[in-house]
């Protein structure tokens, strides 16, 4: 079976072909560098890490674009209140950005070009609009007219009829559906721009928002992408204009799979500053297993389905972390030489169920299951003391294997801060869960206890317990 990704423009699942044999280029929207990014543009990160991931697993060979916009509204806003450089500015995120990335253990893409670096290119497209009548000038500016894209709207399912062609363009980076009109292409300088502005046959001003991923993701990737990923709000404007863009550009189509990956909510509630559950990597993640967590509960949900972050959604995925690295443990430490179980079809099963659910639009619920099945047959096992080394060694490679996909095990600075639990203790987790289910109170505050002596608290969450520092 081949890959099927979900393609946003067809609405439906596709099977997945590259432009060029055993190599893809996908094209993925990056941060916008005003800010510190929130858990819902990281959970994105990690869909697209994903992704990458996962075409390499299956051969792949993928050239992985990410840009990095370090100029538009919000930013010019801020560093004219500020009274700051445009540069420093955006370093200042970006390096925060980078740092966080590798605390999630996101590989690298193979560029990340700025929005500042390309706005000669910018103008290029800009003046070949013009002179193939897609745009026109007014007042300084520079706007796409969509009355002469025919199928303007069609990634979005917009209902262009009615549409003015020419009428009232805007202005803004951001809008809504309702709104769709003229988009700008290029923005004239206003004296609230303060000093960012570039000069141009047009006049002073800078490109609009849209502009740059149509420009760098061609001059990287070239003027066809095979994947184009981003968040379900990237759909309208941001996506739906650059493919009109790229395509009265070049004349051909701009990307092949267009994947879009669901919203995070938090509680139960749409992420908002205004409501006070707006919440960055440093708020979640104080320690590496926390980040660990984070990531697990991202790649073990489906890209497409929005989730639901909570603390005990994340003391959740802590815990089953905490549950494979131990089962890890034990198979490193077993010492049978021969005469154990053979696990060939086991671990075979596992990989093929694993590989087949992915295969099917990432669907790594279905994926894990597969795993897991896997790892509660191997336990009993192994509490029969029926695995030997060269089965335990099977196991714990087809673990190595596929975190090529997951990307769950892998250390950071800040790891000897943590203990694993040893084998006993986690007997006692799991022997005070039982008490605790039995009503045994007596023995399960006795065990609570033991762990205070130890320099831990046991708190009891919906997600399982959770053992951090007294």
């Amino acid at each position: 079976m081949s890959i099927q990704f979900y393609n946003t423009l067809s609405r439906q699942k596709e099977p997945f072909k590259e432009i060029e044999d055993g190599k893809v280029t996908f094209y993925s929207c990056g941060p916008t560098v005003h800010d510190y990014a929130h858990i819902g543009n990281f959970k994105t990160f990690i869909v697209y890490d994903l992704i990458k991931r996962y075409l390499s697993f299956r051969g792949y060979e993928v050239s992985h674009v990410m840009n990095i916009t370090d100029v538009e509204d919000k930013i010019i806003r801020k560093v004219v209140e500020q009274e700051q450089e445009l540069e420093a500015f955006t370093s200042q995120y970006s390096e925060i950005f980078f740092e966080e990335m590798t605390l999630l253990n996101i590989l690298p893409a193979d560029r990340y070009p700025k929005a500042t670096e390309h706005i000669s290119e910018m103008l290029e497209m800009i003046h070949k609009m013009i002179e193939d009548g897609f745009a026109y000038k007014r007042d300084g500016s520079v706007y796409f007219s969509i009355g002469k894209f025919p199928s303007y709207g069609e990634l979005a399912r917009l209902d262009v009829e009615g549409m003015q062609e020419g009428a009232s363009g805007t202005d803004l980076d951001e809008y809504e559906k309702e709104d769709a009109r003229d988009f700008v292409l290029w923005k004239a300088w206003k004296e609230e721009d303060g000093d960012i502005f570039w000069e141009s046959d047009f006049g002073k001003g800078r490109p609009g928002w849209h502009m740059e991923c149509s420009c760098m993701a061609m001059k990287y990737l070239g003027e066809t992408v095979d994947i184009h990923a981003g968040a379900v709000d990237l759909i309208f404007p941001h996506h739906q204009n650059e493919i009109a863009q790229s395509e009265a550009v070049t004349g051909k189509r701009f990307v092949n799979y267009w994947l879009h990956g669901a919203h995070i909510n938090v509680d139960d509630t749409k992420m908002s500053k205004s409501l006070g559950n707006f919440l960055t990597i440093s708020d979640i993640a104080k320690t590496p297993d926390d980040a660990r967590a984070f990531r697990y509960l991202v790649v073990s949900s489906h890209y497409r389905t929005s989730f639901n972050f909570s603390k005990e959604a994340l003391d959740g995925a802590r815990n089953t972390m905490r549950h494979l690295r131990n089962f890890r443990n034990r198979l490193a430490d077993v010492e049978r030489v021969g005469g154990g179980a053979d696990l060939t079809s086991l671990v075979s099963k596992a990989r093929d169920g694993f590989v087949a659910h992915m295969d099917d639009d990432l669907n790594s619920p279905r994926a894990m299951a597969s795993v897991f099945e896997m790892v509660s047959a191997v336990e009993n096992l192994l509490g029969e003391d029926g695995v030997d080394r060269s089965g335990a060694d099977l196991v714990d490679g087809l673990f190595q294997e596929l975190d090529q996909v997951l990307g769950i095990f892998y250390s950071l600075p800040d790891d000897d801060k943590e203990e694993l639990l040893t084998d006993e203790l986690q007997a006692l987790v799991e022997e005070r869960e039982v008490a605790r289910k039995e009503k045994n109170w007596a023995r399960a505050d006795e065990i609570r206890d033991h762990f205070l002596g130890l320099g831990y608290v046991l708190e009891d969450t919906p997600g399982g317990p959770v053992l951090k520092p007294a």
